[in-house]
Order: structure tokens, then C-alpha cells, then sequence
């Protein structure tokens, strides 16, 4: 059987005169590293914050109380009601995935 590039697909053609792109040049480890490291630090500090400012919420009775709710279910009752709860907080909830971002700081432990 012969195969379907033959001595063409074998050996390749070089053109005369033909400008060839230049080839990528590769990152070195070490900057991949150090951005990878910046993008996770930045990553963890805006989720320390977030995390924050959700504990802050919990802790403000001026949107009622907090327990048997979840915090949406907190600030859709505290919105609902016009006590004017903060939009932020509303975002960093629509945001998150995690069921335990979205249950109370008190939760579990009263």
C-alpha cells in the first residue's frame, strides 16, 4: 500500500525567495509563574473582600434579621421593604456559585 502524501508529503517543498514569518518566541517559566501568581493573588484578595463585605452585611441589623434566610434571600426581603440594602452586596451574591457563600455567617453555628 502506498500512502496518500508520497514522496511529497515526506519531504518538504522550500520555495525560493519566500519570506517566512517570524516564529513566536517562547515566554520564559518564570514569567508565566510570576502573572499566573499575580492573577491569583489578585483573584484571592477580590474574594477576601467580597467574603468580607458579605460578613459586614451578616452583622448589619438595619436589614432585619438573618437567621432561617439565606443572604438573598435577606436582601431581596430588606430591598423589598425599602431599608435600601447595598447593590454591591446584591452582586457579589448573584456572582457566586457556592451554597455557602450564600448562607448566613450565623448559619450552623446558632
Amino acid at each position: 500500500m502506498a500512502s496518500v502524501g508520497g514522496i511529497k508529503g515526506f519531504y518538504r517543498e522550500k520555495k525560493k525567495g519566500g519570506v517566512t514569518k517570524p516564529s513566536p518566541k517562547p515566554h520564559s517559566a518564570a514569567d508565566r509563574a510570576s502573572s499566573s501568581t499575580l492573577r491569583s493573588s489578585d483573584v484571592q484578595e477580590q474574594e477576601k473582600e467580597a467574603e468580607e463585605r458579605l460578613r459586614q452585611f451578616d452583622m448589619d441589623m438595619r436589614y432585619g434579621p438573618c437567621l432561617g434566610l439565606t443572604r438573598m434571600e435577606r436582601w431581596d426581603r430588606a430591598a423589598a421593604m425599602g431599608l435600601n440594602p447595598p447593590p454591591e452586596v446584591e452582586a457579589i451574591l448573584l456572582k457566586c456559585s457556592s451554597t455557602a457563600a450564600l448562607e448566613c455567617l450565623w448559619e450552623g453555628r446558632v
